[in-house]
């Protein structure tokens, strides 16, 4: 596969920044964009790390200037692809992972068609909403909205390039290695 821009979607709680951390870290050649957040921290997650995290009138400001490649709305939080990092990576022939929702996947797909998008699929709905209860993050009614929409996500298959079931992490890496074509 020649694609240097790399969609990975899916549900929330389907472990997309779990399986890409342990991309990257076995193939350290692969640029994971970080992602801009208007959402606070988890008790796991660092500034420029796991987001970049951002009021929303800093947020406004970046789409305003253009330098978003992507962005939506979920759960009352805006997301977004930081423009110059990908495009710099692209440029100097670098694989580049970005991790993101369908409402981005369908952004990048429009503006930049050379793009392979790969869903990461739970092994089942249930399996889903387990992760998502142990993952402790939400509130209960949040929690539904998300098995709300990832219902909707996970219907979308057909519009992306490929599909990798994230049984457990090593084998959905081993699945995006393959399919990548990464040495």
């Amino acid at each position: 596969m020649s694609a240097k821009l790399v969609v990975l979607a899916g549900p929330s709680g389907v472990g997309k920044g779990t399986v890409v951390r342990e991309l990257v870290r076995q193939k350290p050649q692969v640029f994971l964009s970080v992602s801009v957040t208007t959402r606070k921290p988890r008790p796991e997650e660092s500034h420029d790390d796991h987001y970049i995290f951002l009021s929303e009138q800093e947020f406004e400001n970046e789409v305003q200037k253009g330098n978003l490649l992507e962005h939506a709305q979920f759960a009352g939080y805006m997301y977004g692809t930081p423009r110059k990092p990908v495009e710099e990576r692209i440029k100097n022939d670098q694989t580049v992972v970005l991790e993101i929702d369908l409402q981005g996947a369908r952004q990048i797909k429009k503006s930049m068609p050379e793009a392979f998008l790969v869903l990461l699929k739970p092994p089942s709905i249930e399996e889903l909403k387990r992760r998502l209860i142990e993952r402790g993050t939400e509130k209960p009614e949040e929690l539904e909205l998300r098995l709300k929409v990832a219902m909707g996500e996970l219907e979308a298959e057909k519009e992306f390039d490929a599909v990798v079931i994230n049984e457990d992490v090593q084998s959905a890496v081993g699945q995006l290695i393959t399919l990548l074509h990464l040495k």
